[in-house]
C-alpha cells in the first residue's frame, strides 16, 4: 500500500465521480494498484483555468476492469472518505512545486508527471497540512487525545507516522463535519439557500447550517454536490421531509404541512432556492432525487 496521486478535471472525458470512482487506462494499473486500501490526493492539471492544484483526498477500495469499455479501469473509492480540502493547494509556492517526488536530482522538474503516479508520505504530509490549514483551530486539544500529534504549528521533523495520524483526523466525523461547513457555506456566500437571508451573528459567525442532501447514515459522501446551506428552521423542514428541491432547484412543499401559506411566506417568493457562487458546486441531481425519494412527504 502506498499513497498517490490521482489526476482529474471537472470537464474531464474519463468516467470519473472523484467521491466514488476514477476511471483510467490499463497503462496506469500497476501505479493505481499500489495503493489499494490507501489514501491518494486528487490534483486538478495546472492547465484547467481556474485550476484549484490539489483539491481533496480519498481511499481506494478496490480496482476493476471497466465492465463498458476495454482496456479501462475502474478505482472504487471507499464510501465515506472523500474529503474536499477547505484549503486548495496550488501545485507550486515560492519554493517550487509542492510535491517534492516530482523534482530530479539537479533540482529541476521531471519532464513527465503522470496522472497516476505514486506520492511519498512526506509529500503527502505536505500537501494535506496546508489543504487542511484553515482548519487547525477545530482539531482536538492536545489533553483530549494525547497520542495523535503532527498538528504543532512550528515545523516538525518528519516521521513515518505523521501521515498516518493526520488520517486519524480527517477520518473523525465532526472534523469532517466542520470541514463540510466550511465548504458548503463558501459556495453558498453563506446565504440560506431556502429563504435567501444571510444572517450572521454578534460574533461575526454566520447562522446558517450546512445541510447534507444525502444524509451521511445513507452513504452520502461529504463533497459540496451533496451540501446546501439552510436556517436552523429550513434544516429542520429539509431533514424531515417538509420541504425538498427538484432537479431545477424549485422549492418543493409536502402536502403534509399543515399550515402551507406560512411556510410559503417564509421561503423565497420566486419559488428557486439560491444558486451557489459557482455553478459546478450546484446540488447533484442524484442527491437531490435521492432526498425526494427517501424523505421528502409528498
Amino acid at each position: 500500500m502506498g499513497f498517490a496521486i490521482f489526476m482529474h478535471r471537472s470537464d474531464s472525458i474519463y468516467d470519473d465521480s472523484p467521491a466514488e470512482r476514477y476511471q483510467f487506462p490499463k497503462f496506469y494499473l500497476s501505479r493505481a494498484q499500489s495503493c489499494i486500501g490507501d489514501w491518494i490526493v486528487y490534483l486538478e492539471p495546472a492547465g484547467v483555468k481556474g485550476s484549484r492544484g490539489y483539491f481533496a483526498i480519498a481511499k481506494v477500495q478496490t480496482i476493476k476492469p471497466d465492465p463498458k469499455v476495454d482496456k479501462m479501469f475502474i478505482a472504487n473509492i471507499e464510501p465515506g472518505s472523500y474529503l474536499e480540502f477547505p484549503n486548495p493547494v496550488p501545485f507550486r509556492d515560492a519554493t517550487g512545486p509542492v510535491e517534492r517526488g516530482l523534482l530530479t536530482e539537479s533540482g529541476t522538474l521531471a519532464r513527465t508527471t503522470w496522472a497516476v503516479r505514486p506520492l511519498s508520505a512526506s509529500d503527502f504530509d505536505r500537501i494535506t497540512a496546508r489543504g487542511l490549514a484553515d482548519d487547525i483551530q477545530i482539531l482536538p486539544r492536545v489533553e483530549e487525545h494525547p497520542a495523535i500529534s503532527g498538528f504543532e504549528e512550528s515545523q516538525t521533523a518528519f516521521v513515518y507516522d505523521q501521515p498516518r495520524d493526520r488520517i486519524q483526523l480527517v477520518t473523525s466525523r465532526a472534523i469532517r463535519d466542520r470541514v463540510f461547513r466550511k465548504i458548503v457555506l463558501r459556495a453558498y456566500d453563506e446565504r440560506c439557500v431556502m429563504t435567501g437571508l444571510r444572517l450572521v451573528n454578534g460574533g461575526g459567525r454566520a447562522e446558517v447550517e450546512a445541510a447534507h442532501i444525502k444524509p451521511v447514515e445513507a452513504d452520502g459522501p461529504d463533497i459540496v454536490n451533496n451540501g446546501i446551506a439552510l436556517s436552523g428552521t429550513a434544516h429542520w423542514m429539509f431533514d424531515r421531509g417538509l420541504i425538498s428541491l427538484d432537479d431545477d432547484l424549485r422549492i418543493l412543499i409536502s402536502r403534509h404541512v399543515n399550515n402551507p401559506e406560512e411556510v410559503r411566506s417564509f421561503l423565497k417568493p420566486e419559488g428557486f432556492a439560491t444558486r451557489p457562487v459557482r455553478e459546478k458546486d450546484r446540488p447533484h441531481p442524484a442527491f437531490l432525487q435521492w432526498h425526494r425519494d427517501h424523505c421528502f412527504k409528498r
